[in-house]
């Protein structure tokens, strides 16, 4: 038979368009992956920002993810478990996006020029995604090692060492931009990609969308800013005493505090 029949040809074509169903599948990943790393920043967001309802409210929150309110101890190496997951959904998530971005200068300057030409809203948050997803790649992976190799050296007096006697805070800053601009657009173009929130009017949500993105990052900026300026005070207050950790009040006279020294109640 002729390979160049129709009837061969019409079973190459729906080959192509099973294989197809690829890019959609991917796509839907990505999205995924996406979404559940917005929602963990979110979360981890809250939870360092403790710090600002005081040194024992953090304290509280870290021991609570080491366990220390379930076994009677903390065990920091559950909190490197966790970095370890976040890590495998950053590197899926990144694995799964990059497909799309400019793979050499000649693409970066084609789509650089319709940009400036379309001079479409969209357009420029889809470039600043890629931008700050590319700067977190570099940013959130020192951060990351450190809370997978030094997971016992979080809490009010350590991170706050961190921050201010090793000189985090600018990496903190670059990153807080990079991540909250990137969550935030991710988030609208997902809503946008998905349909969520549109109604009957796609052009009214997408502003109404746009709004309440803007209206979130401002928010986590804000209170990322807050939380990391009060990391910087203590810090500050706390550099003579630079590798103290922290004791709270309900347990400083504690014989096992006293005498542990590290672990859970000595922190």
């Amino acid at each position: 038979m002729d390979r160049s029949s129709p009837l061969i040809a019409g079973v190459g074509m729906a080959d192509r368009v099973r294989a197809s169903r690829w890019p959609a599948r991917l796509d839907w990943g990505q999205s995924v992956t996406g979404l559940l790393l917005v929602l963990f920043m979110w979360g981890h967001m809250f939870f360092v920002s403790s710090i600002l309802l005081g040194k024992d409210a953090m304290w509280t929150v870290t021991r609570f993810f080491e366990g220390y309110f379930f076994f009677g101890v903390s065990y920091p190496w559950i909190v490197s478990i966790v970095v370890a997951l976040v890590v495998a959904l950053i590197v899926t998530h990144a694995f799964l996006a990059v497909r799309k971005f400019p793979i050499n200068y000649r693409q970066y300057k084609t789509f650089r020029g319709h940009m400036r030409m379309m001079r479409h809203e969209d357009t420029t948050l889809w470039f600043w995604q890629v931008f700050t997803g590319f700067a977190m790649s570099f940013l959130a992976s020192v951060h990351l090692f450190v809370m997978l190799s030094r997971p016992d050296r979080i809490g009010p007096y350590e991170s706050s060492d961190r921050v201010w006697s090793d000189h985090f805070w600018p990496l903190y800053i670059l990153l807080l931009l990079a991540v909250e601009l990137h969550g935030g657009i991710g988030l609208y173009r997902l809503a946008v990609k998905w349909g969520w929130f549109t109604g009957s009017d796609p052009n009214a949500a997408r502003h109404r969308l746009k709004l309440m993105k803007w209206a979130i990052t401002v928010l986590f900026l804000a209170l990322g800013f807050a939380t990391l300026a009060a990391y910087i005070k203590i810090g500050i207050e706390h550099r003579d005493r630079y590798g103290e950790r922290y004791v709270p009040s309900h347990l400083q006279a504690s014989p096992r505090a006293m005498l542990s020294g590290d672990g859970a109640s000595a922190r």
